[in-house]
């Protein structure tokens, strides 16, 4: 019996598993506004509830205490507010699709190779043109993002695999390497290249302002709109490629939909703010978990579980090494590592 004829055959006075799912959803709202608020309020100096109502709303005043609150809550920490939201739901998303894409439960966002592609071309700008400014090397990134996300996609639309997910995992995988190899040639010929590459690998979402961050925010928006017009679609690919097709799916054209969704989504948020790994991988599950395998319920769960949990790594990061900071990607990685380990554990003792 299909999910669909088991929520209609629900008793009426009991709550089904779409109301479940709805009341989830609300929860992770509700906890990604309380995230925000906290994240307003937390940091190297700690602001009260009426100081961050002050910053937030509060005009020019003569008051040298309250216009450096404004300043710290305006200029500071709402831009990394907003772009630790944005960017998380674009990575959770982005890991969603791309597990379902390739119907591999361990595939990230970079498995298309858009981490590297990013890399290398900030390393590459900064040694050949000297740039230095973040709106400008923004850009380049999410231009090399886009670029190896389309080799990736062309490489395995190619040959006797074409189209296959494992074709598409292996053309990612070698052009992650090679452009990895060659991000270290570039930074490793180039002091100034080299220390922006530790920067960048680190994952950060501190220091972007909003001339970043809006422009960033309207790729990732055109991404979750393709994202979700593939949702239905992407639940049909998992039945196989023989029974979508059967049903009425052009193959050809979703997975080119779904892969220019990713790219978007992953392209522009590594653009933003450099590449956090496991992110895309552990919502992904988190959200699975919860949800079961609809892609209809699962990318959404997956999008706000994504922001919450970003947010609340850059709250830690700024307090367990305060007055300093702990890169949000570092904090990211630290959870992620034991989660990636665990998945790892659980497949081999189920298959024992």
């Amino acid at each position: 019996m299909s999910a669909t004829a088991v929520e209609r055959s629900a008793p009426r006075g009991t709550t089904g598993p779409r109301g479940r799912r709805l009341v989830g959803l609300v929860a992770l709202v509700v906890v990604l506004v309380a995230g925000a608020a906290l994240s307003l309020a937390v940091g190297a100096r700690a602001l009260s509830p009426g100081e961050v109502w002050h910053g937030l709303f509060a005009g020019h005043d003569s008051d040298r205490r309250l216009t450096e609150i404004r300043l710290i809550v305006q200029t500071v920490r709402v831009p990394r507010t907003v772009l630790a939201i944005v960017a998380g739901i674009a990575l959770g998303i982005g890991g969603a699709l791309i597990q379902g894409y390739t119907r591999n439960p361990i595939a990230d966002t970079g498995l298309l190779g858009v981490n590297a592609g990013a890399s290398f071309a900030v390393v590459t700008v900064i040694a050949v043109l000297g740039f230095s400014d973040p709106f400008q090397s923004v850009w380049f990134a999410f231009i090399g993002a886009a670029v190896a996300g389309v080799v990736v996609f062309g490489l395995s639309s190619i040959g006797r695999g074409a189209g296959n997910p494992l074709t598409l995992a292996l053309a990612g995988q070698g052009v992650t390497v090679f452009l990895a190899a060659m991000t270290t040639a570039v930074a490793l010929s180039d002091q100034k290249s080299l220390n922006a590459l530790r920067f960048w690998n680190a994952g950060s979402v501190a220091g972007v302002g909003f001339d970043v961050i809006w422009p960033v925010t309207a790729f990732i928006a055109v991404g979750v709109v393709l994202a979700l017009t593939t949702l239905p679609t992407l639940n049909l690919l998992n039945l196989g490629d023989d029974v979508a097709r059967g049903l009425g799916v052009n193959i050809a054209l979703s997975r080119t939909v779904g892969i220019v969704a990713i790219t978007l989504l992953a392209g522009a948020a590594t653009a933003a703010c450099g590449p956090i790994a496991f992110l895309g991988l552990m919502v992904a599950h988190i959200a699975r978990y919860l949800t079961g395998p609809d892609y209809r319920w699962l990318v959404p769960y997956a999008g706000l579980l994504g922001a919450c949990v970003l947010l609340v790594c850059d709250i830690v990061g700024r307090v367990v090494v305060r007055p300093g900071e702990l890169s949000v990607g570092v904090v990211v990685a630290l959870l992620g590592a034991p989660f990636f380990a665990a998945l790892v554990w659980r497949g081999k003792f189920r298959s024992a």
